[in-house]
């Protein structure tokens, strides 16, 4: 800056390469404050830069030859006069390289008089035009990224997922007259893996199980039964409902060797391969599975019994043959099976607890405060506990460890999380 543009502001704008017509090989802007002492007009100023800077840098620099040539752009003045003095700005393009630009610029400077009046000329800035476009480029791209695509990215992730997944699908191969879907290595294997659906057989591949074929519905495939006659067949369904009836049929019209149990809630196809691969390994012999099935279906029976008629219960015969020892020293001296509805009746009231097996025969009563060391001692499966006292959450939690399937109680408060897995009987 020189002396005279330090105490004055220029009215006008700075600008760019936009106010100036020039070629597309411009390069450089000069940007130039003038201050003259009278008032001037633009064809003056425009005069006396051509007339003093003529010869002052020899011919190949002379500034008519350079703007003949296109080195040199037109020279745009803005000027305004104001109290007798008048004030502006010079703008001249350039397409010479940085040292000449720099030379041109500094001999507009020796311009000391405008027509009649006394002129001061400083050279502001030199400003490169290409940073400038590079500039409102990087802006111009920036708005455009905010403004004009879609809110919703691209996720690589799921776009490889996609892409993956297409293979898997055309790996997939239909079995038998069903036409069921399986992976590329099942007729192969010696083992396969039964599934409930063909979105569980994808997931599979997913992470390299190439043997699992799927049931497709509640009715199992005459294939699926076939392929069990000759392989080693583990069950993997969905941990609902669903999976257990098609679990159920399983094990009874095709030979199930083994059964890997989802957790509760989840389904095949959402698995994890760490969840996959550890349901897998937990695997148990289907036997297992079966009598664990036939122990569920004497339960139900007994609940069908005292279902939807408590009073009943009270005028249902009993089906013991020897009594119980209510003295409350804790022995049993028979251990016949009653109906739970014969429990329920023989303990309401006695603030006892009884410890049952299975076949509900018991394996032990107690006072009902010594339910929980009771349990710890008692030797046997014990299958469901009837209790004269009210059951709390604590208390269930502990039953559920147990692995209880049926309580029968006074009452139930407190329960805020309330295990499918076993069924809940108040006494009425």
């Amino acid at each position: 800056m020189g002396r005279y543009h330090d105490a004055y502001s220029s009215p006008f704008p700075r600008r760019g390469l936009e106010t100036v017509d020039s070629s597309d090989t411009t390069k450089y802007l000069i940007h130039i404050y003038l201050h003259t002492e009278g008032v001037v007009d633009k064809s003056d100023v425009v005069g006396a830069i051509f007339g003093q800077t003529e010869g002052l840098l020899g011919e190949d620099m002379d500034l008519r030859d350079l703007q003949r040539t296109g080195r040199v752009g037109r020279i745009d003045v803005q000027i305004e006069s104001k109290k007798g003095e008048t004030r502006g700005e010079i703008l001249i393009s350039s397409s010479l390289d940085r040292a000449e630009t720099a030379v041109l610029a500094s001999s507009l400077e020796t311009i000391d008089r405008v027509g009649p009046c006394i002129a001061h000329v400083t050279v502001d800035r030199i400003e490169d035009i290409r940073v400038t476009k590079k500039r409102k480029i990087v802006e111009r791209a920036k708005e455009l990224l905010l403004e004009s695509f879609e809110d919703t990215p691209i996720d690589t992730v799921e776009l490889l997922d996609q892409v993956r997944d297409a293979i898997r699908i055309e790996k997939l191969v239909e079995l038998g007259e069903e036409k069921i879907p399986a992976g590329p290595t099942t007729l192969e294997s010696d083992a396969i893996i039964i599934v409930e659906g063909r979105a569980d057989v994808i997931n599979l591949l997913r992470y390299g199980i190439k043997n699992a074929v799927a049931v497709e519905g509640t009715r199992v495939p005459k294939t699926i039964a076939q392929l069990c006659e000759t392989k080693i067949s583990t069950v993997f369904l969905d941990g609902d409902r669903g999976g257990d009836l098609i679990l159920r049929e399983l094990l009874q019209v095709a030979d199930i060797d083994y059964v890997a149990f989802s957790p509760r809630g989840r389904s095949v196809e959402e698995m994890s391969r760490k969840e996959i691969t550890k349901a897998l390994r937990n695997k148990v012999p289907a036997e297992l599975v079966r009598e664990q099935f036939d122990q569920r279906e004497g339960i139900d029976q007994q609940f069908k019994a005292i279902e939807g008629d408590t009073q009943g219960m009270n005028s249902r015969p009993p089906l013991i043959t020897e009594k119980v020892d209510t003295s409350g020293s804790g022995d049993t001296v028979g251990t016949h099976p009653f109906s739970i509805a014969q429990h329920m009746k023989d303990v309401q009231g006695r603030t006892i607890a009884r410890l049952l097996s299975s076949d509900f025969s018991i394996l032990r009563e107690v006072r009902a405060d010594e339910i929980e060391r009771a349990l710890n001692e008692v030797n046997g499966t014990i299958t469901g506990v009837v209790i004269d006292r009210v059951v709390d959450q604590k208390l269930l939690d502990s039953f559920t460890l147990h692995g209880l399937e049926v309580i029968a109680a006074k009452d139930f408060k407190g329960i805020i999380k309330r295990p499918s897995a076993i069924k809940l009987l108040k006494m009425t």
